[in-house]
Order: structure tokens, then C-alpha cells, then sequence
């Protein structure tokens, strides 16, 4: 059962682990030399789907709560698996991997679960068969099972046919292992947590505009990295703090890549006090800022274009902020929303239309009518974390207590997110 608020919600919190740079880190720790060390790792299941397959794999790690180490062993160290490897729900495990696999001159095969059985492979296997990989599975490789014989690959120039940073990721990590030159060519920038995490591991890689080139057979070193707070878990406590009445959040040590904060732009865009307190970055490594949010009174705006790919997971939020906008906001060019755990344009308008909410799916997004109140109803996770978390905040807003099934999903992304959720409420 999810209570509604009554007092607001006051108090600090320190978000976990960043989801894509937790991954990425032990990623890129299995293939470097030497030993790498994290902290603040998000221990939420699918980072430990990533944890498992490297270790299948032939890679010793070390798990202590939060503080991880993995024992690299270089770019071909990794070994033939005895068995499946299993991503569990985790796209990003799936799709990067098989950029390192196609390095890799053995046979491997990845699964996951039912909702990675429905995601499509083919924006991956594409570009990694032009590479010279040799990749099968359902649908001629473009949905799980996917087998992977790498090895002797060669560089590529890639234009991106739609805006992923998990394609990028994928090309770029096969491009370590590609004789000559890959690049990759992106139509709108996004998330470029691949390309600092190949600098901090002390390879070379070349941006410009939106051209990005590595050079095959780099040998990376291991690096120690200290993983900022989620700014896509911190979204649904930046806007709890909006639309709850009586509100005050603090929340330390965000991730603020530029390449993430469309959410901060948002809600700037429609009228939310948030500020940033704190911000230190050096080059390489990952901007981080306190931020504290205060409830509001929002507007409703258009959200779509270049702002799309800043803030793709942070749609179900934002729909809900919209319903506590005055006005209209419509969300647009999110085609994308389609391919996640869920459909999330059709379960972000099935779910909130329950809790009154007046809001319509489109082809690429959603149209929100607001101020509306919301009433209590029974919903529906559907096993997507982020639509879990969403419905749990819409339920601090409803006329009495709402009702979540497959609450569980949030440990995907958030386990501690209910624990969270009750501390600023008491």
C-alpha cells in the first residue's frame, strides 16, 4: 500500500550510484590491466547482472555494499564462458557486452529475462556484424537468445540511425579491439559516459562535434573511480519536491553531465525552485552538485527535439510533474519510450488515466492536461522500475492510500527507494 502526504517532504538525501556509470566501470575495470577499484557502486540488480557475467567470464571481484574491486586482465583476458550469460533485466549489460564479446575470439552466449527477450538487438548487431563479428540468435540475431563469435574485427565509421548511447558504447568498446580506426557518428549527442570512462582508464579517444573516433588496440590501465548520486534516480525526488505541498529536499553528490540534466532544464523551464549548490569537474572525470528542490507552481510546456536524448528515462516522472502544471504540456520525438522494460508511453498513460490523470498517448510521446487532482486506484509497475517510482510518488498526491503491485521492481535502479521515500516523510 503507498501513503499519500500530509506534511510534505523534508529532509537529505544522498541518491545512489549512478546506474550507467556503475556498469561501465566494471566493464571497463575486467578489460584494463590491473586492478580497479569502485565506490558509491550502485548494488541495484542489474548492475550485479553486469557483476555476474564477468565473472563467468574469468574475472575475480570483490563485493563490499557499495565499494567494488575488479582484478582486470586486460583487453584479452577474458575467458570462454562454461555457461549463458545472464543480463537479467538489464538492457545496458546486454548491448555493451556484446560490443566486448565481438572483440573476443570465443563463442558466448547472452539472455535475460522476458522483457529483454522483447528488446530489440538489431541496432547493435548491426553495425558489430559490419565489424566482422559473427552474431545469431532469434530473428536473425535482432531479439535473445544472441550468440557472439568475435574476433579479427576492423574499424568502421558509423552513423548512428537513431540517437542510443548504449549503440555507441557498443561500437566504441568493439572499436579496442578492431584493427585500424572506428568511428562513430551520432545525430543528437548523447550520454558520453563511455568515452570519459575511456580517458579515465587511459585510452584515446577523439571528439569532435558529433564524431567520435577511437583507435583500435589501446591497452587500458586500471583506474579508481568514485561514482556520482543518479540524476535519474534523483528525478523523482526532484519532483516530489515540486509537487508535494510543503517541501524541501536536499539531495548530495548528483551526477550533472551535461549530457543527463535535461531534467534540470525542465524544471527550470516550468517554473521549479531547484537550485544547484555545489558543482566540482575536472575534465575527465564526472561533474557532481548538491541540489535542493522546493514545491512549486508549475507550467505546462513542449518537450521534445535535442532535449529528448537528455532525458529519455526521466519521461514517466515528468509526465507525472505535468499533471501538477497548469496547462497543456506535450511530450514529442520520444519514440524511443517504446523499446524500454515497457512501452512507457502506453504504460505511463494507461497508469496515471487511473489515478485521473488527463493525459493521452501520442505516436512519439504524450499530451498532459493540468492542474488535475489524483484519486486513488490500484496500478501497475509492470516490472519497470522507473514506472514503479513514478506511480509511487503520483500516490503522495491521491485523495487516499493507492495500491502498487510488483513493487519490487524498483530494485533494478533504486533499492533503497522506499527506505528513501519514508525517511522524508516522518
Amino acid at each position: 500500500m503507498l501513503k499519500k502526504s500530509t506534511k510534505g517532504l523534508n529532509g537529505v538525501l544522498q541518491i545512489p550510484g549512478d546506474k550507467s556509470i556503475s556498469h561501465r566501470a566494471v566493464m571497463f575495470g575486467a578489460i584494463a590491466e590491473g586492478k580497479t577499484t569502485i565506490k558509491n557502486f550502485l548494488a541495484g540488480a542489474d548492475c550485479l547482472s553486469t557483476i555476474s557475467c564477468f565473472e563467468r567470464l574469468g574475472i575475480q571481484i570483490e563485493r563490499n555494499e557499495t565499494d567494488v574491486t575488479v582484478y582486470g586482465k586486460g583487453l584479452y583476458g577474458l575467458r570462454e564462458p562454461q555457461e549463458l550469460l545472464d543480463v537479467g533485466n538489464s538492457g545496458t549489460t546486454i548491448r555493451l557486452m556484446m560490443g566486448i564479446l565481438a572483440g573476443q575470439n570465443f563463442f558466448s552466449v547472452l539472455a535475460g529475462d522476458e522483457s529483454i527477450a522483447k528488446r530489440p538487438m538489431t541496432r547493435v548487431v548491426t553495425p558489430l556484424r559490419q565489424m566482422g563479428a559473427l552474431i545469431d540468435g532469434r530473428e536473425n540475431g535482432g531479439k535473445t537468445p544472441v550468440s557472439v563469435r568475435g574476433g579479427n574485427l576492423h574499424g568502421i565509421t558509423y552513423e548512428l540511425p537513431v540517437a542510443s548511447a548504449q549503440v555507441k558504447s557498443a561500437v566504441l568498446l568493439a572499436g579496442l579491439y578492431a584493427e585500424g580506426t572506428t568511428t562513430v557518428i551520432e545525430p543528437v549527442k548523447t550520454r558520453d559516459h563511455t568515452e570519459r570512462m575511456i580517458s579515465t582508464f587511459g585510452g584515446n579517444i577523439q571528439i569532435k562535434d558529433a564524431s567520435i573516433t577511437i583507435e583500435g588496440g589501446q591497452e587500458l590501465r586500471g583506474a579508481d573511480i568514485l561514482v556520482p548520486g543518479d540524476i535519474s534516480s534523483a528525478a523523482f525526488f526532484l519532483v516530489a519536491g515540486c509537487i508535494v505541498p510543503n517541501s524541501e529536499i536536499k539531495l548530495e553528490n548528483v551526477g550533472l553531465n551535461e549530457s543527463r540534466t535535461g531534467i534540470i532544464d525542465v524544471l527550470r523551464q516550468m517554473g521549479a525552485d531547484v537550485t544547484i549548490i555545489s558543482k566540482q569537474t575536472n575534465e575527465k572525470e564526472e561533474p557532481v552538485g548538491d541540489l535542493i528542490v522546493k514545491s512549486s507552481s508549475l507550467k505546462g510546456i513542449e518537450i521534445g527535439g535535442n532535449l529528448i536524448p537528455r532525458l529519455i528515462d526521466e519521461i514517466p516522472i515528468i509526465a507525472l510533474m505535468a499533471t501538477q502544471a497548469e496547462g497543456t504540456t506535450v511530450i514529442k520525438d520520444a519514440k524511443e519510450l517504446k523499446v524500454k522494460e515497457t512501452n512507457r508511453i502506453e504504460t505511463v498513460v494507461s497508469e496515471l488515466s487511473k489515478l485521473g490523470a488527463n493525459i493521452v498517448a501520442t505516436d512519439d510521446g504524450m499530451i498532459i492536461q493540468g492542474k488535475t487532482p489524483l484519486k486513488s486506484a490500484k496500478v501497475n509497475s509492470y516490472g519497470d522500475h522507473r514506472i514503479g517510482m513514478m506511480l509511487s510518488i503520483a500516490a503522495l498526491l491521491t485523495d487516499g492510500d493507492a495500491e502498487l503491485e510488483n513493487p519490487e521492481a524498483v530494485s533494478v535502479s533504486y533499492p533503497e527507494f522506499y527506505e528513501h521515500l519514508a525517511s522524508l516523510m516522518n
